[in-house]
């Protein structure tokens, strides 16, 4: 079975907004997908609902992230919505500040191929939702735009590389003084998948992201962080055609994100829902 996973979150490094997952309800068939902070190109089955959650924190820090999406078919394969609810706590210096970040509801487009061609592409918009409070630094304020281009590419019956290019852009941010800006954002990421065993993937990954936000003294600023991830994940296939893939990642920083470390939990479940999930 394959998955395809949730979406990054808008000006979180590690956040996964997001990123999405998508996989076959066979048993036999092995996983492919369910990358971490890398997203894929391969839309949700039809009649089969996957539930992804993620959790991610760096070491030393009381800041972490949550994130619950949900992925349907729209009806078939070649249309697919989502939607990302994150919950998250920001350092802050009065205390980390806990609550309900901006949501995110996903619209991807299978334009080329889908899990079992060599190559699939699967372009991603995303209206992102203000419903996290800007004046303790859980959203920004405004609404927003994400676009997300995933590539997948089958090198060989044992890998297979996923390629992302994306920007968000929020149209009036606000700060915590009230005063209001547009802020944009750029990412990218790579990742290799060694389909080790029918059940077992060994990955590793590579995200950079330019993020806007608010500088302290006014103004904007921009914030660059790059981290390289390796993982592992594996498939549990229970009766009904049920998969449950749990998975961990240790995000390492590099350049400027150098020094830190971070854990990285997932946990996807797929269920069939009005049939077996076959295409």
């Amino acid at each position: 079975m394959h998955s395809r996973h949730r979406f990054p979150a808008p000006v979180l490094l590690l956040a996964a907004l997001v990123a999405p997952s998508s996989a076959h309800a066979q048993a036999s068939a092995p996983i492919q997908d369910n990358s971490f902070l890398v997203e894929e190109a391969y839309n949700q089955e039809r009649h089969v609902v996957q539930t992804i959650q993620t959790f991610q924190r760096v070491a030393g820090s009381s800041g972490w992230a949550y994130a619950l999406t949900q992925e349907w078919p729209a009806p078939h394969l070649r249309h697919q919505i989502s939607v990302t609810l994150p919950m998250q706590s920001v350092p802050s210096a009065s205390g980390p500040a806990r609550g309900i970040g901006d949501a995110a509801l996903n619209y991807r487009y299978q334009l080329l191929g889908d899990g079992t061609a060599t190559v699939a592409l699967s372009p991603r918009v995303t209206l992102l939702i203000p419903t996290g409070n800007a004046d303790r630094a859980l959203g920004t304020g405004g609404f927003g735009l994400q676009v997300n281009l995933p590539l997948s590419v089958a090198l060989s019956p044992s890998f297979v590389t996923h390629t992302n290019l994306g920007a968000t852009h929020v149209l009036s941010a606000r700060a915590r003084d009230g005063t209001r800006a547009p802020l944009t954002s750029w990412n990218a990421g790579q990742s290799v998948v060694w389909l080790a065993r029918e059940n077992f993937n060994a990955l590793i990954e590579a995200v950079v992201a330019r993020n806007a936000s608010f500088a302290d003294g006014g103004g904007t600023e921009q914030v660059t962080e790059a981290w390289v991830s390796p993982g592992i994940r594996f498939a549990l296939n229970l009766p009904g055609h049920l998969q449950i893939v749990p998975g961990v990642a240790v995000p390492i920083g590099i350049g400027p994100a150098r020094g830190k470390t971070g854990i990285f939990l997932y946990l996807s479940v797929e269920l069939p829902l009005l049939g077996r999930g076959d295409r």
